[in-house]
């Protein structure tokens, strides 16, 4: 069981109550976000946090996985993005998949898309530019980086142009990151509704 589980699973009946009804309207407000992002083609996973003031933009290009906190509408979907489970995507953090071609009379628009693999963390400010093509699993990206290229797998970058300062010790596996934003609702109701099955929390 994780803290967040026991902080839950040890409240009082009222405390707990008001802990729902603070939990309920943003999770209303999330799922009216995802259905909109579905309707415009995006496949969008479950157990998704958005921030409050935050659409990001969808088409059929975007997939998201499961348990994923989006904190930013900066995201470029003119090119396909894939972002897996238990990502967060931090603060004004921005992804750009297209660019032009910079040698071509005419501009030439150039699309090339991004995979995010699961348990990756960009944080504040970070900037993904298109040369970037992957992001491996459990990689961080710190805040404010720009990214011009891959990133491998644990890897924790930072800086303008971002590079490699150490690797990541464990992913964030006992996280869930929609609870960040209040899309924990249904883990919410699960602990409370498991509370007497578990030693923990009577």
């Amino acid at each position: 069981m994780t803290e967040y589980e026991k902080n839950i699973c040890t409240r009082s009946a009222v405390r707990y109550w008001l802990g729902f009804i603070a939990r309920l309207f943003p999770w209303i407000r999330i799922q009216r976000k995802l259905r909109k992002m579905r309707k415009a083609g995006a496949t969008i996973g479950s157990h998704i946090g958005i921030g409050s003031d935050i659409m990001p933009p969808a088409s059929k290009n975007l997939v998201v996985g499961d348990h994923v906190s989006i904190q930013t509408d900066r995201i470029d979907v003119r090119a396909p993005l894939t972002i897996g489970d238990y990502v967060i995507l931090g603060d004004s953090a921005s992804i750009i998949t297209c660019s032009h071609d910079i040698d071509d009379p005419e501009w030439k628009f150039k699309p090339y898309g991004l995979v995010i693999e699961d348990y990756v963390w960009i944080a504040t400010r970070a900037m993904i530019l298109p040369s970037c093509r992957r992001i491996g699993r459990g990689a961080v990206i710190g805040a404010g980086s720009v990214v011009v290229k891959d990133v491998p797998p644990m890897a924790v970058v930072s800086g303008n142009p971002a590079r490699i300062i150490r690797q990541r010790g464990a992913i964030h596996n006992k996280l869930k990151p929609e609870n960040l934003l209040g899309g924990g609702m249904i883990d919410y109701l699960s602990v409370r509704v498991g509370r007497r099955a578990n030693p923990i929390c009577v």
